[in-house]
């Protein structure tokens, strides 16, 4: 299956990254395209009407605002849209694509490590079923998919789409803790880095009172640090963040 990003930036290079093939690419000037097609094979596309003749799924990474601008041109060609369009729905997309399949995922950049977490708008009567299960497989090679109603896909993109962000934001606030107690940054950034990553795989098969009783006790460090948090306002931090990028 040949890919073709229109659109060559963050999204599109983790996407790329972690598949691993040569791509197509296109760029809206910024030169990445051609960086993309210099590090994994393929080409830098000298338009968007070339690129979607020539993939056989084309994948919209370029800026919502540019969606008519770049289906003109692509609209005709085109054979499988697979839409990265953050709040956008699947029926704009569509309208802008006539005639073609559609699919609306919100991916994240963990992608690159083969850890991404994809949300998938669920099906309707409009998909057809073969090709989907296609376009579910490529994106499971980099993570897992989730099946998502679409009027929550704007929520899915506020969980897995922003979580890497989030969690360095986290990471670096506890090293920056741990270096003001006196630990050297190295040290703290290797501590914390790897008790996220075990954590993670802790909550892949516990739910979380369960982990967090795993290692608090009554009125031990833990329950005294988790107390903090909480008087931080750790819960409504997330409730705001979640807010403002679902209403923005």
């Amino acid at each position: 299956m040949q890919v073709g990003f229109i659109g060559a930036g963050n999204m599109a290079r983790a996407l790329a990254r972690g598949w691993g093939d040569p791509v197509l690419c296109t760029d809206s000037g910024s030169g990445r395209a051609q960086e993309l097609a210099d590090e994994l094979g393929g080409e830098a596309v000298g338009s968007n009407r070339e690129l979607a003749e020539r993939a056989d799924v084309v994948i919209l990474a370029h800026k919502p605002a540019q969606l008519a601008e770049v289906a003109w041109e692509a609209a005709g060609a085109a054979k499988t849209v697979v839409s990265l369009l953050a709040r956008t729905p699947q029926a704009d997309v569509r309208a802008a694509y006539p005639g073609v399949p559609v699919f609306r995922i919100e991916p994240n950049t963990a992608a690159e490590v083969g850890r991404g977490v994809h949300a998938f708008a669920i099906a309707d009567a409009q998909e057809d079923a073969a090709l989907r299960e296609r376009v579910r497989e490529l994106f499971a090679r980099s993570g897992a998919v989730v099946d998502v109603p679409e009027r929550l896909m704007t929520v899915a993109g506020a969980c897995s789409g922003v979580g890497p962000a989030y969690w360095a934001l986290v990471v670096e606030a506890w090293v920056d803790a741990a270096v003001k107690a006196g630990m050297p940054a190295a040290m703290a950034g290797t501590l914390v880095r790897e008790t996220m990553a075990g954590s993670a795989e802790l909550l892949r098969t516990r739910d979380t009172l369960a982990v967090r009783r795993g290692v608090a006790s009554p009125g031990g460090t833990t329950a005294r640090g988790l107390a903090a948090l909480e008087r931080g306002g750790v819960r409504a931090a997330f409730a705001s963040a979640m807010d403002d990028v679902v209403g923005a």
